[in-house]
Parts: C-alpha cells; sequence; structure tokens
C-alpha cells in the first residue's frame, strides 16, 4: 500500500506580507518607533533636495524676469597712482553707439554729499546711505520697479524731487511719496517722489537717493562724471559686447575699466546653495543609517524573543526559505512605513517652507520615488542577518526555549 507524499509547504508573496504585517502588528510601539528612524531621515532628506531645488528654481524665475542681458560698467584703478580712476562724462554715449546694445543707463556719485532726513540729524550719523545722480532711463534699464510714487522724469530731473531705494526709505523712516516729506541732501531740500523696491541685479541702489542729472550738477556740485553705467544687449551678443565696452568707454586706458555681469552673482548663490544642500544630504543620508540601524536592531531583538513561534512553524513544516522570507518581509515593510511617511512629512515640510517664502514648489517627483526605493533597500540590509539567523535556527532548538 503506497502512501501518498504530502504537498510541499508554500508561503505565496500575499501570505508573506500578511504574516509580516501581523509580526509588526503585535509590537506596534516597537515598530512605529523604528518606522520614524527610517522617517526621519527621508524627511530630512526629502526636505533638503525640496528646499533647495526650490529656492534654485525661485533665483531661476527671477533671472528670467530680470533678464540675464545686463552689464555694469565702472572704473578700476588708475594704472600710474594706483589712485580711483574716472569715467570720461561722455562714456554713456559712446557704449550707446555700440552696435547691439539696446539700452544703456547711468548713475554718478555726487562726492561729499551725505543723505539725511533732516538737517537737525548729527552730521556723523550719515547711516550709509549716498547720493547718485541717475538717468532718466535707469529704472527701465536696470528692470527697477516702485513700490511707491513716481521716477525721475524728464520734467521732474531738473527739480529738487528725489526717489529712495527700499533699503534708504528704511533708514529714514520715510513711508509716503505725495510730496509733503523733505529729506536733506548736502544742504539742500529735497522732496521725496518715489520709492524703489529692492533691486536685485543692481543692490547699490537700495542704499540711494537718487536724483536728476541736471539738478545734481545745478545745486550738489556733480562734475557730470558717471561711476555705473548698465547696458543692455541682446543675450547672444552680450560677451561680444562685454569684450568691447572697456576700449569704448576709456579708449585711453581700457585697463582701467571692470565690466561685470550682476546675474553671474546671482548664479553664484544658488551654486553656493547648491553645494550648502549636498553637506544637508550628507547629515540626512546619516540619519538614514541610524534608522537602518534601528530596523536591524529590531529585528534581532523580535528573532530573540519569537525563537519558540520560529520553531513551531518550522515544526509544522515550514521551510528556511518561508522563516527568511518571513523576517525579511517584516524588515521590509517596517522600512518602506518609514520611507512612505518620511517622504510625505518632507514633501509637506517642503511645501509649508517654499509657501511661506512665496516661493514655487519644485520638489522633483523622482525624489519622492527614490526615497521609497532607498528604504526598501535599507530595509532589505537591516533585515537580511537577522532573516537569515532565524532560518538557520532548528527546530528542537527553537522549541526548547521557554
Amino acid at each position: 500500500m503506497s502512501t501518498a507524499t504530502p504537498p510541499a509547504s508554500r508561503l505565496r508573496p500575499r501570505d508573506t506580507l500578511r504574516v509580516a504585517f501581523s509580526g509588526l502588528r503585535a509590537r506596534p510601539l516597537r515598530a512605529v518607533l523604528s518606522a520614524l528612524g527610517i522617517a526621519v531621515g527621508i524627511a530630512a532628506m526629502v526636505a533638503v533636495v525640496g528646499i533647495s531645488a526650490s529656492s534654485r528654481e525661485q533665483v531661476n524665475q527671477q533671472l528670467r524676469e530680470l533678464g540675464t542681458n545686463l552689464l555694469t560698467v565702472r572704473p578700476g584703478q588708475e594704472m600710474m597712482g594706483g589712485g580711483d580712476a574716472t569715467l570720461p562724462p561722455e562714456s554713456i554715449d559712446m557704449v550707446a553707439r555700440v552696435g547691439p546694445v539696446t539700452d544703456v543707463s547711468a548713475i554718478g556719485t555726487i562726492q561729499d554729499t551725505a543723505v539725511y532726513r533732516s538737517s537737525a540729524v548729527d552730521a556723523n550719523q550719515t547711516n550709509g546711505l549716498s547720493a547718485y545722480a541717475a538717468d532718466t532711463d535707469l529704472l527701465a534699464t536696470v528692470s527697477g520697479a516702485l513700490a511707491a510714487g513716481r521716477w525721475i522724469d524728464a520734467a521732474m530731473a531738473g527739480y529738487p524731487t528725489v526717489v529712495l531705494g527700499a533699503t534708504t526709505a528704511d533708514r529714514l523712516g520715510v513711508a509716503v511719496t505725495d510730496g509733503s516729506v523733505a529729506i536733506v541732501i548736502g544742504e539742500q531740500p529735497f522732496v521725496v517722489v518715489g520709492i524703489l523696491e529692492p533691486v536685485p541685479l543692481a543692490p547699490e541702489l537700495d542704499e540711494a537717493a537718487l536724483v536728476g542729472w541736471p539738478v545734481a550738477s545745478e545745486l550738489l556740485g556733480f562734475d557730470g562724471s558717471p561711476t555705473t553705467i548698465y547696458e543692455r544687449s541682446p543675450e547672444s551678443a552680450v560677451e561680444a559686447v562685454r569684450a568691447v565696452l572697456p576700449a569704448t568707454v576709456n579708449p585711453e586706458n581700457p585697463e582701467e575699466v571692470t565690466v561685470s555681469k550682476p546675474s553671474d552673482a546671482l548664479a553664484a548663490q544658488a551654486a553656493a546653495d547648491e553645494t550648502l544642500t549636498t553637506l544637508l544630504l550628507a547629515l540626512g543620508g546619516v540619519a538614514l543609517l541610524v534608522g537602518g540601524i534601528g530596523v536591524a536592531n529590531t529585528m534581532v531583538i523580535a528573532v530573540l524573543e519569537r525563537r519558540s513561534e520560529i520553531g513551531l512553524r518550522r515544526a509544522l513544516g515550514a521551510t528556511r526559505a518561508h522563516i527568511r522570507r518571513q523576517f525579511l518581509g517584516e524588515s521590509v515593510l517596517l522600512a518602506a512605513l518609514g520611507g512612505v511617511g518620511g517622504a510625505l512629512l518632507g514633501g509637506a515640510a517642503t511645501a509649508v517652507f517654499a509657501s511661506s517664502r512665496e516661493w514655487p514648489f519644485a520638489l522633483p517627483t523622482w525624489i519622492l520615488a527614490g526615497a521609497a526605493a532607498a528604504t526598501i533597500v535599507i530595509g532589505a540590509l537591516a533585515g537580511a542577518y537577522p532573516a537569515g539567523r532565524a532560518a538557520r535556527m532548528s527546530p528542537t532548538a527553537a522549541l526548547s526555549v521557554v
């Protein structure tokens, strides 16, 4: 009489998931704390990448709005004597004659002239503010905007009116531009007619008091020499124009002229943010590693505590592969729960921070998928040893443990 061979024990994937979930549910507090360790690392990494990406997108958006085709021309140092060089008064017109140039404007520092809220202010309390003569088309050339009031047009350039930079208005305590407020430049009263928004591509204007070119010459002793020339040309011609500007502005001493591209400073800021992001990502990786160690510790303890369970399952027909898959499944599930929670938490933190700074939300979707994949890998690596240890236990040795 033949005896039928019993069917081999099977553990289907859904059964593995169910058994793994049951193992975690039996010790909820320990599972939550271990998943939290993973979640902290993933949330830190996602938030760092998301905030950095949003910051760079804000800079890029700002550059697109302001334009990257603005060049500034300033005097450098004299070759003989090492003093400060000057730009010829006619240099503005010479720059305008360069073929590709579409816009050109300038400001000129009014020497030995301080800006005060009133004549009663101590002469030593200058607040670091400067007075400049400004072309009427300056605002359009530097992509500036008014926070209040109006700009100095051709009709007002010959009168004692002034437009204040954002920082200047704040330091002087000026908020109205209806003609009722006057400040003192040098020893002359000037009526405030406008206040500027911050100018990212020309930050020197933020701490400036800007008056018309004619009135600066007439009342403040301005010599007509520009100290900064702003120039715009098509993006494709920027480098070519940049190469000819020194010789155009000062044909006799082009080496005494410096030309810069203000947008490069903003691009450098984005690069610095990216470097900082790399550092913070490394810290996030350490947090993730700590979370992985926590998972491994949890699973090792679980194996030790559940030796009788392992022995019973082996005695009932579970194979070593089944035991290995059970504990490996618990480890992966534990890490995946932490990873999903951390990704959602990091995404939410990014959204809140970007919204508070009025930045665009620019978290790449692949970061969330990468975070989930990273946690699965961490979970598998962390659970490999405990799962193997559980699988190697013999049924008799495991059942003998009380």
